[in-house]
């Protein structure tokens, strides 16, 4: 009988490895990751900032509520325009350092609420100021000043506006008045929109 005889070759020791590729594929997993999240957080950004967008344009549009107001009861009032009316939210002369946000202040505003909701969050108010130097003055007495749109026939030479000033002269034409709007919305939008009639 024959025998067989392997013999085995012996293998070559292992080379000790480092992990370096284990090492980099955990960098770049952790690159990934952030940039990932980074991805995310803009896309959520950017919806808030569209959002947050539309609601100040929409609280801007509805301050139309409250300048036609005021519009309305400057019309409908005209024997109450020559002194101030606080709790019409009128002030028959203006003021050098009219800052909006002082009328919606303290314990007692002086502002007319027009609603507290529109439908769609907003609480809208109005003040209004007639654009005269004095009050308790009809805009036509000499002693008055204020800023006024000429009478037809007048030719003013001042780009339409004439601002009468004693005591050269009886000022004539209709005075300007300043509405001051100011909605509160959601998500604390605060949207204030003036507007100058006569």
């Amino acid at each position: 009988m024959k025998t067989r005889t392997t013999m085995l070759k012996a293998c070559p020791p292992r080379r000790r490895q480092g992990g370096a590729v284990l090492f980099l594929a955990l960098v770049v997993l952790v690159v990934m990751l952030l940039v990932g999240v980074s991805m995310v957080r803009k896309a959520g950004s950017g919806a808030t900032v569209s959002g947050n967008l539309a609601f100040k344009q929409n609280a801007t549009a509805v301050a139309d509520l409250g300048v036609e107001a005021a519009r309305a009861w400057i019309v409908a009032n005209p024997g109450l325009l020559n002194a101030h009316s606080a709790a019409n939210g009128y002030f028959s002369s203006w003021s050098a350092t009219v800052a909006p946000e002082t009328f919606w202040s303290g314990a007692s505003p002086a502002v007319v609420n027009v609603t507290s909701d529109d439908g769609t969050g907003n609480a809208v108010s109005y003040v209004i100021h007639r654009l005269c130097e004095t009050p308790g003055l009809a805009p036509d007495n000499v002693a008055q000043r204020c800023v006024a749109e000429p009478d037809a026939g007048e030719g003013s030479t001042k780009g339409g506006i004439d601002y009468g000033s004693a005591p050269s002269g009886t000022p004539s034409g209709q005075p300007y008045y300043r509405i001051t709007t100011r909605v509160a919305g959601p998500r604390n939008t605060l949207s204030y929109v003036q507007v100058v009639m006569y």
